[in-house]
């Protein structure tokens, strides 16, 4: 792998919310392990995450994908529409 290459971070999550122009929120889900006691805690958070052609919907399993910053809150991009909801 070239030095000069980028790695982005790619998350999959729900959409959460469609209700503005070009861009949805998506909910990232993980398990993180509580240090003391080891067991398995739900940790969410949300992104801002830019979709050019409003394709996504409310409930829509989608991935995205790390890229430069496109307003305030917005780093992120739709990559793939994973799975619709009904």
């Amino acid at each position: 792998m070239n030095e000069h290459e980028l790695v982005r971070k790619v998350r999959t999550g729900c959409v959460v919310s469609n209700k503005m122009q070009k861009t949805v929120v998506v909910k990232v889900e993980r398990l993180v392990k509580h240090k003391l006691y080891g067991k398995y805690l739900k940790t969410s958070v949300k992104y801002l995450a830019d979709d050019p052609e409003s394709q996504c919907n409310v409930g829509d399993i989608i991935q995205i994908v790390e890229c430069r910053p496109l307003s305030k809150r917005k780093r992120w991009r739709v990559k793939a529409i994973i799975e619709k909801a009904l």
